[in-house]
């Protein structure tokens, strides 16, 4: 009963056989690779794909991907039922009329045996039972015509007890069939035990390998992090005690030019009051002969006929009301603050994502490109004209600026329903044919997301030279970051959520100028950050 029910969970529902080369599709459903393959033949002229189990439908033909468990195990089997019908195939030599299977055989007879016959067997010593056989021949010896039953240690061969005492193997080291047998499988298992904890162990050191070098360069970033932050805080100091001593000096000579003024003033007002009182005690005399006697009755009863610069010496200007700091002065050395910024970002990332701009020439006819080059929806047919770098299969568009060195990055915001792709691309990538789509041909990285019409959550996945990797975490945000550093020859994702989450990363050795590429087959895509202000590189 378990066989058969093990024989069901071993059929292919295309063919109803046992699987010969499983393949498993993305839901999870396994086929014979020739099956699922003319399955999908058929469904190549509407491109529509679909499991034959489930129904799912797959926006582009899905990958095969081999099932190497199931392919042991149905391997397994079949040699397992081959071994059975062999053994269940041998009748029994004496049932003439009609074929019954043997349940033994007899060494010493050379023959098969039923229930029936077995039951009326010679039970003498030298009649030896074993499991059917049709080969009974190769268990006797061929010189002696006995049993085989030792095994020379010394010429490595089955021999009988003839072979012992008076045969070529007389005096050779033997042992019994069964206890060479179980040893014998012993040294088999121990050889493969052997083999895989010597490969446990380079797996081991590989891993230790690469553990040694992420903590290296990990200590390494935090080294660089630390002695960037140590440097921060030393200019911002320096900066500080710079812009105080300035203000502090300015301070100091606006207060000693202020405090003269303050003095003469003072002095001037000293005389002012003198001459009042002066001028009082004239205006008491009654004798009009002493007043007009008095010397300089003029300058007393008009004083300011004089130049008030000769009584002041130029000090009885009023103070300025606005700022008499040189605010310039400090402006300038604060500006020392942007470019120990500009330094910082500069060591991060060196091109702001308002660098990218899209280009129209290369957009199909069904993107619409919006004003500021930032954003491709999709639309109305366009008639734009015939054009080589013109995308004539897909709703695709490349950037008009290219990277060729240093460490990039650009956002976008996207739509969230319809299809759609974000990545990078060689110029030199197809423009017709399937192959010209972005992530399915060797000149193109992309991050794939889409809505799937049996399923409520979006799926997601990121797309190489046709190799598809499915995401499975749940991504709700609508912003993602796409990251290159093209001398490492890293091309990352990143999910704009809080904090930022790392989708995947793209190895390669990058050979030419790398686009920003957009497709979108339903909703827009925006590329996130200032547009106006950029220029197209000469």
């Amino acid at each position: 009963m378990a066989s058969i029910d093990l024989r069901d969970e071993l059929l292919c529902s295309i063919c109803l056989s046992t699987f010969k080369d499983p393949v498993t599709l993305r839901c999870g459903h396994n086929f014979c690779r020739v099956c699922i393959g003319r399955v999908l033949d058929t469904q190549d002229e509407s491109r529509v794909y679909s499991c034959p189990e489930c129904r799912k439908r797959f926006r582009v033909r899905p990958a095969l991907m081999r099932n190497i468990n199931l392919h042991n195990v149905a391997e397994r089997f079949l040699i397992s039922q081959q071994e059975q019908e062999e053994i269940t195939g041998i009748c029994c030599t004496y049932c003439v009329d009609s074929p019954v299977p043997a349940v033994r055989s007899c060494l010493h007879c050379e023959a098969s045996l039923c229930d029936k016959h077995l039951r009326v067997h010679s039970k003498s010593p030298e009649h030896v039972l074993s499991d059917p056989s049709t080969s009974l021949e190769k268990m006797k010896c061929s010189v002696h015509k006995k049993i085989l039953e030792y095994y020379c240690i010394e010429d490595a061969a089955c021999i009988c007890v003839s072979c012992c005492l008076i045969g070529e193997h007389r005096g050779h080291r033997v042992k019994l069939l069964d206890e060479a047998s179980e040893k014998k499988k012993l040294r088999n298992v121990l050889r493969k035990l052997i083999k895989k904890t010597q490969e446990t162990e380079e797996r081991v050191q590989s891993l230790e390998e690469r553990r040694r070098k992420a903590q290296e360069k990990a200590a390494g970033e935090a080294e660089r992090v630390t002695a960037l932050c140590t440097d921060i805080r030393r200019r911002v100091d320096d900066l500080e005690k710079k812009v105080l001593s300035e203000i502090s000096r300015q301070e100091k000579e606006e207060s000693l030019s202020l405090s003269a003024q303050i003095h003469q003033l003072e002095i001037k007002k000293d005389e002012l009051s003198r001459k009042m009182r002066h001028i009082e005690e004239l205006c008491n005399m009654t004798d009009p002969l002493t007043v007009l006697q008095e010397p300089d009755t003029g300058d007393l009863c008009d004083p300011e006929e004089k130049g008030d610069d000769e009584d002041t010496g130029g000090h009885d200007k009023q103070p300025h009301d606005g700022d008499d700091l040189d605010v310039a002065v400090i402006s300038h050395t604060l500006y020392t603050l942007c470019e120990v910024i500009s330094g910082i970002r500069s060591g991060i990332y060196v091109v702001s994502p308002a660098d990218i701009l899209l280009d129209v020439t290369t957009a199909g006819n069904n993107v619409l490109i919006s004003d500021d080059l930032k954003t491709a929806r999709t639309g109305e047919k366009q008639k734009r004209p015939e054009r080589a770098e013109r995308f004539q299969n897909y709703n695709q568009v490349m950037s008009r600026r290219g990277f060729t060195s240093g460490r990039h990055y650009w956002d976008v915001k996207i739509r969230r329903s319809g299809d759609w792709m974000v990545g990078m691309c060689y110029p030199s990538t197809d423009r017709r044919g399937e192959q010209s789509e972005i992530g399915y041909n060797n000149k193109s990285w992309c991050l794939w997301g889409f809505d799937d019409v049996f399923d409520d959550d979006n799926q997601y996945s990121v797309i190489h030279d046709s190799e598809e990797i499915w995401l499975p975490d749940k991504i709700s945000a609508d912003r993602f970051r796409i990251c290159l550093d093209y001398e490492a020859g890293q091309l990352s994702f990143y999910e704009l959520c809080d904090p930022i989450r790392h989708l995947h990363t793209f190895t390669a050795t990058f050979s030419e100028p790398l686009h920003a590429a957009l497709c979108v087959y339903d909703g827009s895509i925006k590329i996130l950050g200032r547009s106006r202000n950029w220029k197209k590189p000469s």
